[in-house]
């Protein structure tokens, strides 16, 4: 199983490009903590050793459109992909050997839009995004998401299995 998933920020703005039959692809890096205690952390750095990594990530499509109109260097993103591995000859005849994180899916969870919209939280899937219906369905989404669901016996659905503690004020830990 080939599975990733990261949340970090951009290092820098991301780079759209096109390919030769005009097929979207964007790349960006990410700036992934490890994840240290502060302890460990300081050490490491006292020491001038990384405390984060910064896989560069690729990602195609009408997503990588989306990611470079609206992530900025500093916006904070989910990324679930898989690693690929490759290799190349450079100028000098020498083999270099890349790994990449390949995005099936990217979620916006910070954006550093000045003065506009901010699009937080709102997740792209090249796989079923259409553009044509992408305004209506994001609304009916994003109102089934936020509101219970229609029914009648929903009004009363917690009343009879909570009731209110009294606060002694100590920590219950």
């Amino acid at each position: 199983m080939n599975n990733v998933v990261l949340i970090g920020r951009l290092t820098r703005d991301p780079d759209l490009r096109y390919t030769q039959s005009q097929r979207p692809v964007c790349t960006l890096f990410l700036a992934v903590d490890r994840g240290y205690s502060r302890q460990k952390r300081a050490e490491m750095e006292s020491q001038n050793q990384p405390t984060a990594d910064f896989p560069r990530i690729t990602i195609w499509g009408v997503q990588a459109e989306n990611a470079s109109r609206y992530l900025r260097k500093s916006s904070q993103c989910a990324v679930i992909g898989r690693i690929q591995t490759g290799s190349y000859k450079d100028n000098n005849g020498n083999t270099v050997y890349t790994t990449e994180v390949v995005a099936d899916r990217v979620e916006f969870l910070s954006s550093n839009n000045q003065g506009g919209t901010s699009y937080q939280n709102n997740s792209y899937n090249s796989d079923n995004f259409n553009q044509d219906t992408y305004p209506q369905n994001f609304n009916q989404q994003r109102n089934y998401n936020n509101q219970a669901p229609n029914n009648n016996d929903d009004d009363d659905f917690f009343d009879d299995d909570f009731e209110e503690l009294q606060d002694d004020g100590k920590i219950p830990f």
